[in-house]
């Protein structure tokens, strides 16, 4: 039985021995496999990397911001500033734009139309940015439209001007004359009964402009202007003009006088005994923002024509009014030019989106099909002028620096570029006539 036994434990040891070989060799197996499957892995998660990154572009979109931070329309200005920065933001938080973080180059205009076209080179030059965002004077824009057609880009222009222009390579988000300037004269004819109008404005190409579309309008309304007067731009010397005033007694003064020159003149005319009862103010270039600069006594009673003010009652500027002041001071209003920019940014960002591409030709084109529903209302891009239909409203000052909406269409007006009172043909003479005139500039010398 010893034997027996012994034999037994031998063939136990032997595949014992065999069965702890072959689990050594399947465990070698198992790791080379394992280790295979790793290698594998790894090669494919490079090779994907590798291939997204040629076939993917994950660098930020890039875009420029041109508005003046200095000199005399900077009082106007920083807050487009402002409101662009926070619909960037907002889009930003919300993933940015095709997996893409957007960012953006602030440049300073500084009041200076040269100045604008230097820098507007020099975001598309050097910065390469995919559209700019800027101007708030037509000077300015003026200035760098041919910078802008030089290098077949895009600029989007957020402010109500005097039309009468039209280029493929701007997208106009604000008013149109007929969008702010023909409806206020029509309802100071109609509801302010005024039939002597006084025209005053800063001496370059918007307001003069402006004046010229406002004359024709008084001639087919049979009402008179009785004054005309030019303040230099920049300048807070407005005797002679509100001398002119007190010495015509017009019905109303129609003001396109802009920047530090505004307030200056409301605040003289207050000075001299001029009240709203008497011979009220309509402004085109005053907004809440603005009027937050100064004692408002001067501007209490007046008049300003907008598509936007910040008392709208409606949830999307409840909305917007909200997230800016979260963002920037709850002491800090909204106004039309603050939302016509942030407007500009999320139609931009709409046709970005909807190109799939920030390249500037693609975006520009798409851009012509963008609408959104605004703080002021249903906007939209007018794919043939590349203007954007916006109500429009007007509206009185009140003592805290906001408005009352006395009238307003309510739903979005076409733009009209080229007012009907000319052809387009004489319109274009009278802009190149102004600018040969001052000696190849956009303002007076």
């Amino acid at each position: 039985m010893a034997r027996s036994t012994g034999s037994i434990s031998r063939c136990s040891c032997r595949r014992g021995l065999r069965e702890a070989t072959r689990s050594g060799i399947n465990l070698t197996v198992i790791t080379r496999r394992v280790l295979w499957c790793a290698l594998v892995g790894f090669v494919a998660l490079v090779a994907w990397k590798t291939l997204d990154g040629l076939l993917v572009d994950r660098s930020p979109i890039i875009v420029g911001i041109l508005h003046s931070q200095t000199g005399p329309m900077a009082v106007s200005e920083k807050s487009m500033i402002d409101a662009e920065v926070l619909a960037l933001e907002e889009i930003n938080s919300a993933g940015g734009l095709l997996g893409r973080r957007v960012e953006w180059v602030i440049a300073d205009g500084a009041s200076d139309w040269p100045t604008f076209a230097q820098q507007a080179e020099r975001l598309i030059r050097d910065n390469r940015v995919c559209a700019v965002f800027g101007c708030w004077t037509s000077a300015s824009r003026k200035s760098v439209l041919p910078v802008f057609e030089k290098n077949d880009h895009l600029l989007i222009y957020p402010m109500a001007y005097e039309g009468l222009e039209q280029s493929r390579n701007i997208i106009y988000t604000g008013a149109a004359p007929n969008q702010q300037i023909t409806p206020a004269v029509q309802w100071c004819h109609e509801t302010l009964g005024a039939r002597r109008f006084f025209l005053v404005g800063s001496d370059y190409i918007w307001p003069r402009c402006v004046n010229a579309i406002i004359s024709d309008q008084l001639a087919g309304l049979g009402a008179q202007r009785v004054g005309e007067e030019y303040i230099r731009f920049g300048s807070t010397d407005v005797d002679a003009a509100v001398r002119n005033i007190l010495a015509a007694k017009p019905d109303v003064v129609l003001s396109s006088v802009v920047g530090d020159s505004a307030l200056a003149l409301a605040s003289r005319l207050y000075e001299a005994g001029v009240r709203s009862e008497q011979i009220p103010l309509l402004t085109f270039a005053l907004g809440e923002d603005e009027l937050r600069a100064m004692a408002r006594d001067a501007f209490t009673g007046n008049y300003a024509a907008w598509n936007y003010f910040q008392s709208i009652d409606r949830p999307e500027n409840a909305t917007f009014v909200a997230a800016f002041k979260a963002r920037y001071g709850n002491d800090r209003p909204t106004s039309d030019v603050m939302s016509t920019a942030y407007n500009s940014v999320m139609l931009w960002a709409q046709a970005v989106r909807e190109a799939n591409t920030s390249d500037v030709r693609q975006v520009r084109y798409a851009m012509r099909h963008q609408s959104m529903n605004a703080p002021e209302g249903i906007i939209a891009v007018d794919a043939e002028t590349q203007h954007t239909w916006r109500p429009v409203s007007i509206g009185r000052i009140r003592p805290d620096g906001q408005f009352d909406i006395v009238w307003t269409t309510k739903t979005a007006v076409r733009p009209v570029p080229f007012p009907m009172s000319r052809s387009r043909a004489q319109w274009e003479k009278f802009v190149q006539d102004l600018y040969r005139g001052w000696g190849n500039r956009w303002a007076a010398p």
